[in-house]
């Protein structure tokens, strides 16, 4: 007795490299693509690039071929005089006033923030919730309405025309949003982490410096440099609370560019190239940081 062995051929497995299979890998990555998001994205690069493009550019021609060139294509005739003549106006001393004046009140406000964050955050009392709701109307006082009794005190207090009048009252204004910020990272430290301190005898000092300081690291470089952004780039203290040239800081020192009837445009454009410089390469170097700091504690 024989048994029947099937004259059915085996099939083959399927190449990895068919056709079907490709259509198939490709369709997920099909149904993922966002193709208006990608255009308006392209669009928002293209308006952010175009500018800088042009700034930088305009600061390599001469006042004479400004008016000749078209506004965006190359220096016909580059050149570094405008670089130069910033140099040559006291740019270094109107730098050195703006590093002064952002190191100083970015420091105030970080570290007055940062006891106020950490209190407001471990102290459940009643007083501690109603500071931090004067703290969050402090948000919503615009700059410009504050600028005449500020002027009126610092006037009152002999600090006009210093640059303390101008490192008072940007470190006030830059608590708040500093406070909302730290306030909202420091919720997020577990409370088991306070609770084992203090089984061990920790005190609160010991805390701040030796737990919650290192694992706010990435907020309080977030708040630095978001501060920094606001102070070094600050025109109307400087334009209402100084006057004299010695006190003077990059904002303003830009007025210097343009006489009663004409405007000195790339001379201009080569004293923001450099005076954006540092804080570029502050964002750069600290982007990630800022990021994630200022998302903190909003996605729950």
């Amino acid at each position: 007795m024989t048994t029947a062995i099937s004259a059915e051929p085996t099939r083959a497995p399927a190449s990895s490299d068919s056709p079907t299979l490709s259509r198939r890998r490709r369709a997920p990555f099909l149904k993922r693509a966002n193709i208006p998001g990608g255009l308006l994205g392209g669009l928002w690069l293209l308006i952010v690039v175009v500018p800088l493009y042009w700034v930088v550019t305009t600061s390599f021609r001469s006042g004479t071929t400004f008016f000749v060139d078209a506004p965006l294509a190359l220096p016909s005739e580059p050149t570094l005089e405008n670089y130069v003549k910033v140099i040559d106006s006291g740019f270094f001393g109107y730098f050195a006033n703006s590093l002064i004046v952002t190191i100083s009140a970015v420091l105030i406000a970080v570290f007055a923030s940062f006891l106020a964050a950490y209190t407001i955050v471990r102290n459940t009392h009643v007083v501690s919730r109603g500071a931090f709701s004067l703290v969050l109307l402090g948000l919503a006082v615009p700059l410009q309405a504050a600028i005449i009794p500020i002027y009126y005190m610092l006037s009152e207090m002999r600090l006009y025309d210093t640059l303390l009048a101008l490192i008072i009252p940007s470190a006030a204004f830059a608590i708040p949003i500093t406070v909302v910020i730290l306030v909202n990272f420091l919720r997020d430290i577990p409370g088991e982490l306070f609770e084992s301190m203090r089984l061990d005898g920790a005190s609160d000092w010991k805390m701040l410096w030796q737990l919650v300081l290192p694992l706010s690291r990435p907020a309080l470089i977030t708040v630095c440099i978001y501060n920094a952004l606001g102070v070094w780039n600050g025109f109307l203290f400087p334009l209402v609370l100084t006057q004299s040239p010695d006190v003077r800081v990059l904002p303003l020192a830009l007025w210097s560019f343009q006489s009663e009837l004409t405007v000195d445009v790339p001379g201009i454009m080569a004293a923001v190239i450099m005076s954006m410089i540092p804080i570029l390469t502050l964002y750069v170097l600290g982007r990630r940081q800022l990021v994630a700091g200022l998302t903190a504690g909003f996605g729950k």
